[in-house]
C-alpha cells in the first residue's frame, strides 16, 4: 500500500523540476519519513520506468544515488530500504526551548525592528547622495581591476583608502596618524568586535555608556566581556573615583562627540581626565565617533589627537557619511600596537571590498565627500529646527535633547504612556521612532523618544510630528 501511495505522488505533474531529480528526491523523503520501511523491496528500475512514465535511465542513477548515500540496499533480491538509525521525533512548527544560546536569545529580546521610516534615526538622506558620481567611480574602479583585487584584501584594507582616511581624519576630525595606523573593516560592528576580541580577554571588564547604543554593547557581550553601564549626563560619561578604584575597566567605550542617544558632547576636561587614568597595558578607550561630522556646532577635536601615543582607538563608519549599505569602517590604532594589531587581525578577519575602497579612495581624495558634507549641512539644520518648532507644539509639556551634532533629537515624555508603546502605534500611523527606554542595559530607562531626522524632508516633518501625537494621545487614553 505504501509503495501504491508513493507510486501515485511520483505521477503527479511537477513543473519546474527534472524528473530524474524528483524520483530521487521523493524516495529520498519517504524513506526518511518511514512511509517505505526498512526491507521493502523496490519494483525493478524497468518496472517503475513503465509505472511513473519516465526513461529507465532516471531510474537507475537515482537508485545508484541512494545506494551510495546509504538509504539503499542491493543483494539477489532486489533493491530494498536500507535500516536506518531510529531518529528523534521533532516538531518543527512548534517553539523548541533552547534552540538558540542565551546570548541569542538575549539578543532578539532587544531587537529593534522597525522599518526605515521618517524619524528612524541614524539614517542619513539617501536620496541627496550623489549616485550618479559614485556609479562612476565604481566603474573606474572596476576597470583598472586586476587579480588582485579579486582575492582576500590586505591586512588593513587598500592602500589608498588607509592613506585618504588618514588625511581626511587629520584634517577634518583633529587625528594624528598615519596610513599605517588606519585599518578598514566590514562595517563599524566588526570593527567594535575587532578590538573586543584583540584588545581584551573574555571576562574582562568593559564600561559602556548608559543609556547607551545597544549594538556596541551586544557586541561586547558576544565577546564574552563583562560589560559595566556607566551614567552619563548633560556632559557625557561622569566616573565616580571609587569605580576607578575598585572596577577599572580593560575597555571603555564613548562616543564623546555625539552621545548616543542622549545627544551630549563629552566636556573637554572630562576628556583629559580619561586621558590622565589611561595606562598602556592596562586600559584602551575606544573612541566611537559613529556621526561626528554632522556637527551643529564647532565640534571639538577628537580625544585622540589630544595624545596619540595614549591607548586610545579611534572608531569611525562610513555608513552614516554615505550609505549604511556601503559596510566600510575603519579603527585607528596607536604607532606602538599596529604591528601586534595587525598580525593578529588578519588572522580573525578576511578582508575584501577592493573596488569599493578604492572607488571610496577617489572619492575622499577628490574633495566630493567634504563638498557632500557642506551641502547637507544646512539642510540637515533646517530640518531639526523645524522639528524642534513641531515637537514643542504638539508636546508641550516634554523636553527635548541633544542637537548639537548628529542626525537626531531626544524627546523625554511625562505622561504615562510607555514610549514602547507609543512606537508601536506610531508605526500604524507610518512614523519610526525608537523608544528611549530601550537604551537603558538596567532595565526600562527614561521614558521618551529618539528621532531621526535624516530621511524626513523639512516639508514633512510638521505632518510627521501631527501623527506621533495622535500616536501618542491614542496610547494615553488605551
Amino acid at each position: 500500500m505504501a509503495l501504491d501511495l508513493f507510486l501515485e505522488e511520483l505521477r503527479r505533474p511537477a513543473a519546474g523540476e527534472a524528473r530524474q531529480q524528483r524520483l530521487y528526491r521523493l524516495l529520498k523523503q519517504a524513506i526518511v519519513d518511514g512511509r517505505l520501511g526498512a526491507g521493502l523491496r523496490l519494483p525493478a528500475s524497468r518496472r517503475l520506468a513503465v509505472d511513473a512514465g519516465m526513461a529507465r535511465n532516471c531510474v537507475l542513477h537515482a537508485y545508484q544515488q541512494l545506494l551510495a548515500e546509504g538509504f539503499l540496499v542491493a543483494d539477489r533480491g532486489g533493491t530494498r530500504v536500507a535500516r536506518l538509525p531510529a531518529a528523534p521525533t521533532l516538531t518543527p512548527s512548534a517553539p523548541v526551548a533552547g534552540i538558540l544560546s542565551r546570548r541569542a536569545a538575549a539578543l532578539s529580546a532587544s531587537s529593534r525592528g522597525e522599518p526605515t521610516l521618517p524619524f528612524a534615526p541614524g539614517v542619513p538622506d539617501l536620496n541627496a547622495f550623489p549616485w550618479p558620481l559614485w556609479s562612476r567611480l565604481l566603474q573606474e574602479a572596476w576597470r583598472a581591476v586586476g587579480a588582485r583585487h579579486l582575492t582576500y584584501a590586505e591586512v588593513g584594507g587598500e592602500p589608498a583608502l588607509r592613506q585618504a582616511v588618514a588625511s581626511f581624519l587629520g584634517a577634518r576630525r583633529g587625528v594624528a596618524c598615519t596610513a599605517a595606523q588606519v585599518f578598514i573593516l566590514p562595517g563599524a560592528q566588526a570593527a567594535l568586535d575587532a578590538c573586543a576580541r584583540l584588545l581584551a580577554d573574555p571576562g574582562d571588564l568593559a564600561w559602556v555608556e548608559e543609556p547607551g547604543y545597544p549594538v556596541a554593547r551586544n557586541t561586547l557581550l558576544a565577546a564574552g566581556l563583562t560589560v559595566q553601564p556607566v551614567p552619563v549626563d548633560g556632559q557625557g560619561m561622569v566616573v565616580p573615583d571609587a569605580l576607578w578604584r575598585e572596577r577599572p575597566p580593560r575597555l571603555l567605550h564613548l562616543t564623546p562627540s555625539h552621545q548616543y542617544p542622549g545627544g551630549s558632547v563629552l566636556a573637554l576636561e572630562r576628556r583629559l581626565a580619561f586621558l590622565a587614568r589611561l595606562v598602556p597595558g592596562e586600559h584602551w578607550l575606544i573612541e566611537d565617533d559613529y556621526d561626528s561630522e554632522f556637527s551643529h556646532a564647532r565640534p571639538l577635536p577628537a580625544i585622540q589627537g589630544l595624545r596619540p601615543e595614549a591607548p586610545v582607538v579611534y572608531l569611525g563608519t562610513f555608513s552614516k557619511l554615505l550609505y549604511p549599505g556601503l559596510r566600510i569602517a575603519y579603527l585607528v590604532l596607536p604607532r606602538w600596537a599596529v604591528d601586534s594589531f595587525g598580525q593578529a587581525l588578519g588572522e580573525l578577519h578576511r578582508g575584501g571590498q577592493a573596488v569599493e575602497q578604492r572607488a571610496l579612495a577617489r572619492f575622499l581624495d577628490s574633495g566630493h565627500l567634504t563638498r557632500h558634507l557642506r551641502a547637507m549641512a544646512p539642510i540637515y539644520l533646517e530640518r531639526q529646527q523645524v522639528l524642534r518648532a513641531a515637537l514643542a507644539q504638539h508636546f508641550p509639556g516634554a523636553r527635548i535633547a541633544g542637537g548639537d551634532a548628529g542626525l537626531h533629537l531626544v524627546l523625554h515624555l511625562p505622561g504615562r504612556a510607555p514610549d514602547v508603546a507609543i512606537v508601536a502605534a506610531a508605526a500604524g500611523q507610518g512614523v519610526a521612532a525608537r523608544a528611549l527606554s530601550r537604551y537603558s542595559a538596567n532595565g526600562p530607562g527614561d521614558n521618551g523618544l529618539v528621532l531621526g531626522y535624516g530621511m524626513a524632508a523639512a516639508a514633512i516633518i510638521p505632518e510627521l510630528v501631527r501623527r506621533l501625537a495622535i500616536a501618542a494621545a491614542q496610547t494615553e487614553m488605551a
